[in-house]
């Protein structure tokens, strides 16, 4: 009896099996798990006894067309435009190979695997292609598809692949959901039969979801998880199918709902990261960070440093005395950044006008916008700037001269949100024009920090004076030329930081975040609010990519009152950033600002670059997050108070204690500010403890292991 092909993919901590079908001509998958997990039997086997489905519709197939598998959730639909649609294909053969993934976050010493299958009836050639992540444990999937015949083919779905999960019991779903102001909110649910789909159409991923699922069962606690790195239109469907399983498909949604493919032209779907750790979420979430700083590259040792952004405090009223005051009193706090938002341009009196017009203000800038840079420099601070590339304001210039640059339908009225209209950014002229602006700004002036912002959707997502026949795929196209101009922006101009951001958190995936330094999570910045944010936010993404300010703003969900102290500690757990308009401050919250601006600088290398925990959740009235070292030396701690206290003084109370993960319990931990020393048993079985009050609501505690405290300065405050 001849013996199934199987192939196997290591990871540093994982493996992920791979194997022909005994059912027919398609790949599924044998093990994912732990290393060793492909060493027997697959647990994913099955009686393959069907009614009324077919061994397809019930296979934990990797990729598989309509067709093959009619009835149970096909992942490629594919026709010859005006016929019966299905591919039914054979299998053509499998390359193994190390080298570098052939895409962005795989990187060299990556193994490889291409699984190709074939219909020549048909005329399509499909590739499943897979690459682990060295450093990490991902790996990244995704389909190439050729038509090889000599018609067009169209194609109704492209999902870049297929997820089994290997779970026993009902799976408990994960995911990130909200609305504007109130992203990443972590959300669970269980799926005992049915499907679930999230997903966007808006040309971004959206505030509503993120592009993130993670699955565990009821048989321990390891997590699965995938991610999609696409900036435009998905869907991640999840489906309980019979047998118990669970699988995933997950890929881009084109905005005309199929693709062309012409005779020889090959279409590569997203990349589609996939995940497993042992640890549960929370060793999860580390799995994502640590890919994430792997997709950082070289950037990652660049120091993000303390940004001061104007926005908050002088919103469209930009003026060069007003932001010079406001960068002596950042530089005075300890800010190593200013950044001037919104409102610096000609034509910005308010959000009805000016985008597209590129030029600083001459009447708010009488000496030259680059004197005021200069002056800005000169206090010690890197300078910033934001920009929306691609909006238009119907008014500008730039709308008077190419209308035809916006997306629109002809015969049909064009409409405004937030005052604006969207650039195709799918143009290769649009794109030359946001580059040569960009250039030019970052040539004429010595800016070191750029923001790009993008605060609406398309609508109308027309193109006049093109054909139905051209087959346009707009939504790709517009992701394509934004990925061109970051492309650029890293090549050209090497040593500027780039911010991300969509209206807060909408545009957050792997995509962006392999050519961005940072990204925005939220345009919520308010102290209990923001935390709920930050808990999913981190469950998905790594500290050194979370920007997180300190203002004054207000709860909108949760008005609870919190302490200066809380916002800070809060934002530290990220990138810090000030957006208060520091005028209003007094010189005690000026000088407290100091301090906690000098101890996150003390510690933000550890906070950036080690190994994160999530202690408790924003709903336990202790919760944090944990900070250790890559070394081991050091374990910085967050703490936040967000719940009612227990009387004390007036009655009898314990404080309350985080239960810190990941020490060796063997080894003793010191805290040079109180003087106190901890057993790494006793801080893994009874935590931290900390005495909240009315007017003390936070503290970050950093710990140094003992033996190696003659390096570092421990600090531990309120």
């Amino acid at each position: 009896m001849t013996s199934t092909p199987r192939w196997t993919l290591r990871t540093e901590h994982t493996s992920y099996t791979v194997r022909l079908s005994p059912d027919g001509p398609w790949a599924e998958l044998d093990a994912w798990g732990p290393l060793g997990v492909e060493d027997g039997p697959s647990a994913l086997d099955w009686s393959r006894r069907t009614h009324f489905i077919t061994p397809a519709d019930a296979a934990p197939a990797e990729y598989i067309p309509q067709g093959l598998r009619p009835f149970t959730g096909a992942d490629l639909v594919a026709s010859r435009p005006g016929a019966e649609r299905g591919v039914w294909w054979e299998f053509a053969g499998a390359e193994e190979g190390v080298g570098t993934g052939e895409g962005v976050g795989a990187g060299e010493g990556a193994q490889t695997l291409r699984l190709t299958f074939t219909d020549e009836v048909l005329g399509l050639r499909t590739v499943l292609c897979y690459a682990t992540v060295p450093g990490t444990d991902v790996v990244l999937r995704w389909t190439e598809l050729t038509a090889t015949g000599t018609g067009e083919l169209r194609l109704d779905r492209i999902d870049s692949a297929a997820v089994n999960v290997p779970v026993t019991g009902t799976p408990v779903l994960t995911h990130l959901t909200g609305q504007w102001s109130q992203e990443f909110q972590h959300t669970r649910l269980e799926l005992a039969r049915g499907t679930f789909t999230i997903g966007s159409g808006q040309g971004v991923p959206g505030h509503a979801h993120a592009p993130w699922l993670a699955v565990q069962g009821e048989d321990g606690p390891g997590a699965y998880g995938v991610a999609l790195d696409w900036p435009g239109n998905w869907h991640l469907t999840a489906e309980a199918e019979p047998g118990a399983g669970l699988r995933i498909r997950a890929g881009r949604v084109p905005h005309e709902q199929a693709v062309f493919l012409a005779p020889g032209e090959t279409l590569t779907t997203p990349r589609l990261a996939c995940a497993f750790s042992a640890g549960g979420l929370d060793g999860l979430s580390r799995v994502w960070h640590r890919y994430e700083r792997r997709l950082a590259g070289d950037r990652l040792h660049r120091t993000r440093k303390v940004l001061y952004n104007s926005w908050e405090a002088t919103g469209f009223d930009v003026d060069e005395a007003g932001q010079l005051e406001l960068a002596r009193a950042a530089a005075d706090i300890g800010a190593e950044l200013f950044v001037v938002d919104d409102g610096w341009f000609t034509g910005r009196a308010d959000d009805t006008g000016g985008l597209g017009d590129w030029y600083p203000d001459p009447e708010a800038f009488p000496h030259g916008f680059g004197r005021f840079v200069d002056e800005v420099r000169a206090l010690g601070m890197d300078f910033g700037l934001w920009v929306e590339p691609e909006a238009v304001s119907p008014g500008s210039r730039l709308h008077a001269e190419h209308p035809d640059w916006v997306y629109r339908i002809e015969g049909r009225p064009s409409r405004l949100v937030r005052n604006q209209l969207l650039l195709d950014l799918g143009r290769t002229d649009v794109q030359d024009f946001v580059i040569a602006t960009l250039d030019r700004l970052l040539t004429e002036y010595d800016i070191g920090y750029l923001k790009w912002d993008m605060n609406r959707p398309p609508t109308e997502r027309g193109r006049p004076g093109a054909h139905p026949a051209d087959h346009l795929d707009l939504d790709a196209r517009h992701v394509a030329g934004y990925l061109r101009v970051l492309d650029h922006l890293r090549t050209a101009h090497p040593d500027v930081t780039v911010e991300g951001c969509a209206g807060g958190g909408a545009r957050v995936e792997h995509a962006t975040l392999a050519r961005t330094d940072v990204v925005w999570p939220s345009d919520n910045t308010a102290p209990l609010d923001r935390l709920s944010i930050q808990y999913g936010f981190l469950h998905a993404h790594a500290p050194h990519v979370m920007s997180s300010w300190v203002t004054d703003a207000p709860g909108i969900f949760d008005p609870r009152p919190r302490s200066l102290a809380f916002r800070f500690v809060s934002a530290m757990c990220g990138v810090l950033g000030i957006g208060a308009d520091l005028r209003a401050w007094t010189a005690e919250q000026r000088a407290e600002a100091a301090g906690w601006i000098a101890r996150y600088k003390d510690v933000r290398e550890v906070i950036h670059h080690g190994e994160t925990r999530l202690l408790g959740a924003p709903g336990d009235a202790t919760c944090g997050v944990q900070f250790d070292a890559p070394d081991g030396r050091r374990t910085v701690v967050a703490a936040l108070s967000t719940g009612r206290l227990d009387g004390a003084p007036l009655l009898p109370g314990r404080p309350d204690r985080l239960r810190l993960r990941g020490l060796d319990p063997a080894a003793r931990y010191h805290d040079r500010a109180t003087d106190t020393t901890y057993g790494g048993a006793h801080l893994l079985h009874h935590g931290l403890p900390f005495q909240w009050s009315a007017g003390h609501d936070a503290e970050m505690v950093v710990l140094t292991r003992q033996g190696s405290e003659g390096a570092y300065v421990s600090q531990h405050g309120r």
